[in-house]
């Protein structure tokens, strides 16, 4: 891997979330908070120069400090985590910035490195996105993604694509959040309007897409999740136990 790119994580973070109210500081495992788990984990990756947490809500960014993490604070007016970050990403020397979840609690840190090789290895792409299979059907909270044959995004989506009319045994792919731009590009990107597949689709990235530009997929395979309920919290409360990765940092 090229080291000439200075290649910074930011993690995204907000305390308000509807179906699971103050998941950020909620226990999972070890007495660690959701977003220290995921703060943590990014620090394992060997292809990170630098990790912030991003947020507008001061008990994160003490509680994130009290572990010594890095937080900057942002506006709490941003519609998409996205936005959050290129506001971010405006006072931080990196060539890379690397979008992360805030819930993404059992991210593996070697994927942070083969999704940012992506673009060592590919100039002429400004963005790529980890993927995995999928089985969970009508599942509007997971966006589906579909790809052309050079592993580049061609549709998000929450419904299921492809279509199950024809073909029942077909398995799907889902975006995996873990997302690094070319800083240059992120905040060019972070300036356009809402794009009208966005809207319909509640998904940002369907942006870029719209204006003609490629989004390379990387292939792993994983049983994360995103915590987004209570059910979500338990099965990674219960996979944290035996993670390989939770006794580098628990103590």
């Amino acid at each position: 891997m090229h080291k000439n790119s200075k290649v910074v994580a930011i993690i995204s973070s907000r305390l308000e979330s509807s179906r699971l109210p103050g998941k950020a500081l909620l226990n999972i495992c070890g007495g660690l908070p959701m977003i220290v788990h995921v703060y943590k984990r990014c620090m394992l990756s060997n292809s990170l120069d630098e990790v912030y947490v991003v947020t507008d809500n001061l008990k994160i960014k003490d509680v994130v400090e009290s572990y010594g993490g890095r937080v900057i604070m942002t506006s709490s007016l941003h519609k998409t985590g996205t936005d959050r970050i290129a506001e971010a990403a405006k006072t931080i020397d990196a060539d890379i910035v690397v979008n992360v979840q805030g819930d993404e609690v059992l991210l593996d840190p070697n994927y942070i490195n083969q999704v940012v090789l992506a673009l060592h290895d590919n100039p002429d792409i400004n963005i790529s996105i980890l993927v995995n299979s999928f089985n969970k059907r009508n599942s509007p909270s997971d966006i589906k993604v579909v790809l052309n044959e050079n592993d580049e995004i061609m549709y998000f989506s929450r419904t299921d694509i492809p279509s199950y009319t024809r073909d029942n045994n077909h398995r799907m792919l889902k975006a995996y959040y873990v997302v690094p731009f070319r800083k240059d590009f992120l905040l060019e990107y972070s300036k356009w309007k809402e794009s009208y597949l966005e809207k319909i689709e509640f998904n940002e990235y369907l942006r870029i897409l719209e204006k003609g530009y490629k989004i390379k997929a990387v292939h792993v395979e994983s049983d994360a999740v995103s915590v987004d309920t209570d059910i979500d919290l338990e099965y990674v409360r219960g996979k944290m136990i035996s993670d390989r990765f939770f006794p580098l940092y628990s103590e």
